[in-house]
């Protein structure tokens, strides 16, 4: 059988006030295409389909809109919440989904076997896949265990637990003429983060060991870091990444989706397949000489210019490059807490000592800067 495996779609993200809609409109149709040339028997949506809990109804149209070209390319269609989802929500999509031959797992149901999918292909193999959408510690441990816990001690019994859940759900992979599939949105201990991700859920206390997983799984779909990598283990996993970079810290990663060749009885084949219809993003650094020979006509940009504040810099940044979203003096040019020029003592001086004393502390040597605030501070004196 073959599968295709994405996650992290993030659609409904805003950067840095800029709507990526357009963007997500384009990379999902590289999803679909990607889809229609390779005609997988199944597509793992990994999680994260939105970017966040309370998505905009042109997000959620997207999203649905694009989980039906999923299906309409022949395969069944899988996806399950992820943290930046609303679980519940997404559940109250079901009824829809059913109907449209979608599966869709928002939420950790109390039946098990709710989170146990069968399937056959069009040429006869037989797959079963345990889904298990993000599970928060609050769910996932006892109140009062966490209170009595030391925070070693909670990282483990999350980890334990999962690992008790997965065992559940996987108990019945023992069958030699059944491919064996698990789809999960969680953060594996030794998996490199994209630099997107929101960093409450991917800290250590929600790290889970690869041996949660049983070696009978054929493959491992998971959600939740955004670059594509392999995870060492027992049986193959994966991240199949984000099909388009989140945030700056992304700017390195290849947007891709995963394709998965297996059968009961040979090992997974995978490879990566390039998403590339979204807009790069990139940093650069100069003074506003380099910022003019720039050229990056189709990125996002953030930029980090090398020349000491003041009043209408940004302005000049933005109208040499127009697509640049943030804007900030080059982190190596602004002194230190405490260096350079002494700190002001607020007894005894006046406004306009104390705001010059902090121009000096942050290398802002700018007069138009100190006279607008003589004048602001003359108005509002009377």
């Amino acid at each position: 059988m073959k599968i295709l495996h994405t996650s992290d779609w993030h659609v409904g993200k805003v950067l840095k006030g800029r709507s990526r809609a357009e963007e997500h409109k384009a990379v999902l149709a590289g999803v679909i295409d990607v889809a229609r040339q390779e005609r997988p028997d199944l597509v793992i949506v990994a999680g994260d389909l939105y970017d966040t809990a309370a998505p905009t109804p042109e997000a959620t149209r997207l999203v649905t809109r694009a989980l039906t070209a999923l299906r309409r390319t022949g395969a069944d269609v899988v996806a399950i919440g992820g943290n930046h989802d609303n679980g519940p929500a997404l559940d109250a999509l079901r009824p829809w989904a059913e109907a449209a031959g979608i599966t869709l797992r928002g939420g950790v149901r109390e039946s098990p076997d709710e989170h146990v999918i069968d399937g056959t292909t069009a040429g006869g193999e037989r797959w079963r896949l345990a889904a298990l959408p993000f599970l928060s510690q609050r769910y996932a441990i006892r109140a009062v265990e966490m209170y009595e816990l030391t925070a070693a001690e909670a990282t483990q019994t999350y980890a334990d637990h999962l690992g008790r859940i997965f065992a559940r759900l996987t108990e019945s992979f023992t069958e030699p003429d059944r491919v064996h599939l698990v789809t999960a949105h969680l953060t594996v201990v030794g998996a490199a983060a994209g630099g997107g991700e929101r960093d409450a859920h991917t800290v250590l206390g929600y790290a889970v060991p690869a041996t949660v997983f049983p070696g009978t799984a054929h493959y491992v779909a998971l959600g939740h870091l955004h670059r594509a990598q392999r995870v060492q283990g027992a049986c193959p996993i994966r991240y199949s990444g984000s099909p388009l970079a989140v945030d700056f810290g992304e700017q390195e990663n290849v947007p891709s989706v995963t394709v998965v060749e297996v059968t009961a009885t040979t090992a997974a084949q995978v490879r990566e397949v390039p998403v590339a219809a979204a807009a790069a993003l990139r940093t650069v650094r100069g003074t506003l000489a380099q910022l003019a020979e720039f050229e990056a006509p189709d990125a996002w940009l953030r930029v980090f210019v090398r020349e000491q504040p003041r009043a209408g810099l940004r302005e000049e940044v933005q109208e040499l490059l127009p697509r640049a979203l943030e804007i900030r003096i080059d982190p190596e040019l602004v002194p230190a807490p405490g260096s350079g020029t002494r700190v002001a003592q607020r007894a005894g001086r006046s406004p306009r000592e104390l705001f010059a004393d902090y121009l000096d502390s942050r290398g802002h040597d700018d007069r138009d800067v100190r006279e607008l605030f003589d004048e602001l501070f003359e108005e509002v004196e009377h």
